[in-house]
């Protein structure tokens, strides 16, 4: 049979009669069966290769379905892209992943409540660790991967070279991926017998060699490493393992419910004011309305410390030891109280509009007001005031002064922050970098000449200046008002709170300004913000009539800050009458 021959198919809807019609080869006439039974006897070559035409065509037909094949869809999976260690292109495979590492898989994003802040920052914390565990396990040395900051520098070092020996052979072979781990940790095959017993006396063995006292060390001898990942059990490399069994600082955690709350009757909501204030004498002094209270942490007590007689109360201020107080009012007067004895000093006069900001520096006690000026008073003296600082062109409603390097920061509506050293009557520094009213206002306790400054709803930044070159170190848009700032004592971190829209406190770690914690709580703008003796407590004050005490910071290492005997004899005062 010839391979080129090949038999025509029946088509598989019509049916094989049953006497065949051949074709007559010796006439070329049509017969059918019958008229063959009686012609000349069929040649045996012809039928056999009847026959096989027949089967072979028959066998054909059962390999050929009736219906066109259908192809097996291949499943994609688009979702995510996990590449694989043994991959050719590493750096097409590192080029594809998400940032972080993780699946690049849209998912919306979830609110998260007070509550659940500490529980994010572990999940944070979590993501982090997988994702420099998945970069390590897939690219190891192909892909510079960052050293965590935890590992010491003894054991980052084991891998930071390689050898590469050709007159060793390697288990598992070269194309795998640990064979870029160090010789060190790499097995290889030995040249020689593992296992040699020799005595341990000096003989001469049968080829006249005397026989060591000890089985000699072959340089190419089995390594026994342990660290080795070919006799680990865990399902990742050493460095990985390393990685995650190194010690972690675990984040802060930080109470988002407010341990006391009190309420403040008439508490003003006026971004321009200071109302409350934290004395060295662990008293709170409060502004509300006309009169001003006085609220002791230790006992928890409260006294009205006075009634102002047709005025109001716009600032309140302590003395930084002692027990004095000072207050302004609305008509731009300032009077000193005596907050043990409960008894005024003195009234002192100069300003013709309402006092909203208030700053003392030992015996100089520092005045803003609306009327654009600031006063530098001298209360041992009975001048009224013994400076006149003219700079703002809107009212000052900030004043802070760095007592160690003899600064004072003022911020007005004018959008300007200025420095003035120590008495002068002209500004060292004026800053303009602000686009709205600047009242948060901070030193920094840690660094000599770092100021912190934060802008109102159109700017919404918080700035940190050196003031002794004049210069931004670093600003950060917080997204809300920024209403006070306040340096901890205890740590590298400031607090801010904020107005709109969020009304939250935030406490932030300088430099990074990181977010260690968000507060929320208050249903108006947190414009009030005080922070107590020790360091520990911030006490924020709302339009919502609410004062809120917050555990922010940890304890200090050294003695608290302030008179605990001012304090002790504070706790004799009685109730509100």
């Amino acid at each position: 049979m010839e391979k080129s021959h090949i038999p025509t198919l029946v088509p598989s809807d019509t049916k094989t009669p049953s006497a065949a019609v051949k074709r007559n080869p010796t006439n070329g006439h049509i017969t059918n069966g019958a008229e063959r039974a009686g012609s000349e006897p069929v040649d045996s070559t012809a039928l056999s290769k009847a026959l096989k035409d027949m089967e072979d065509a028959g066998r054909v037909r059962e390999k050929t379905p009736g219906a066109s094949p259908s192809r097996k869809r291949q499943r994609i999976y688009g979702d995510r892209f996990i590449p694989n260690r043994e991959g050719q292109d590493l750096q097409a495979s590192f080029s594809l992943l998400h940032d972080d590492a993780s699946p690049a898989t849209p998912s919306k994003a979830k609110k998260r409540t007070p509550h659940g802040e500490l529980h994010f920052q572990k999940t944070e914390e979590a993501n982090r660790t997988f994702s420099t565990l998945l970069r390590s396990e897939l690219f190891d040395n192909t892909i510079p991967q960052p050293t965590p900051p935890s590992l010491s520098p003894d054991l980052t070092s084991t891998h930071s070279t390689t050898i590469n020996d050709p007159s060793r052979s390697r288990t598992p072979p070269t194309n795998f991926s640990s064979s870029s781990l160090p010789t060190s940790l790499t097995p290889s095959t030995p040249h020689k017998n593992l296992f040699t017993y020799m005595s341990p006396r000096h003989h001469t063995n049968i080829s006249g060699h005397p026989t060591p006292s000890r089985t000699p060390q072959s340089r190419h001898g089995p390594n026994l490493n342990a660290r080795s990942d070919l006799y680990s059990l865990s399902p990742v490399r050493f460095d990985s393992q390393r990685l995650l069994l190194s010690p972690r600082k675990a984040p802060r955690a930080v109470s988002k419910v407010p341990f006391k709350v009190l309420d403040a009757p008439d508490l003003a909501d006026d971004f321009y004011l200071n109302l409350v204030d934290w004395g060295g004498s662990n008293i709170l002094g409060v502004g509300l309305g006309s009169c001003v209270y006085m609220w002791n942490s230790t006992s928890g007590r409260v006294t009205k410390l006075c009634e102002l007689q047709d005025d109001i109360v716009t600032s309140v201020s302590w003395i930084q030891r002692g027990t004095h107080v000072s207050i302004g009012t609305n008509k731009g007067l300032v009077q000193i109280w005596d907050a043990e004895k409960q008894r005024r000093l003195r009234t002192m006069t100069g300003h013709t509009a309402r006092v909203g900001a208030l700053a003392w520096n030992d015996h100089i006690l520092t005045s803003g007001s609306r009327d654009r000026l600031i006063f530098h008073r001298d209360v041992r003296q009975p001048d009224q005031y013994l400076r006149k600082l003219v700079g703002h062109k809107q009212e000052v409603c900030g004043l802070r002064w760095n007592t160690e390097d003899g600064q004072l920061a003022s911020g007005g509506n004018d959008n300007k922050l200025m420095v003035w050293d120590k008495l002068s009557e002209t500004p060292l520094w004026k800053f303009s970098e602000h686009t709205a009213a600047v009242k948060a206002i901070a030193w920094s306790p840690h660094q000599h000449n770092l100021l912190a400054s934060g802008g109102g709803t159109a700017d919404r930044r918080i700035k940190f200046w050196n003031t002794s070159t004049g210069t931004c170190i670093q600003e950060l848009d917080t997204g809300s008002q920024v209403c006070n700032l306040a340096w901890s004592k205890n740590s590298n971190e400031l607090v801010s709170t904020h107005g709109y829209s969020q009304n939250q406190i935030v406490v932030w770690k300088y430099p990074s300004m990181t977010q260690v914690a968000s507060l929320t709580g208050h249903t108006y703008r947190v414009l009030y913000l005080a922070m107590s003796p020790d360091g520990q407590t911030v006490v924020t004050g709302a339009g919502d009539e609410t004062l809120r005490f917050w555990k922010c910071f940890g304890k200090r290492e050294r003695d608290g800050v302030g008179s605990e005997g001012a304090g002790a004899r504070m706790e004799r005062w009685g109730v509100i009458r």
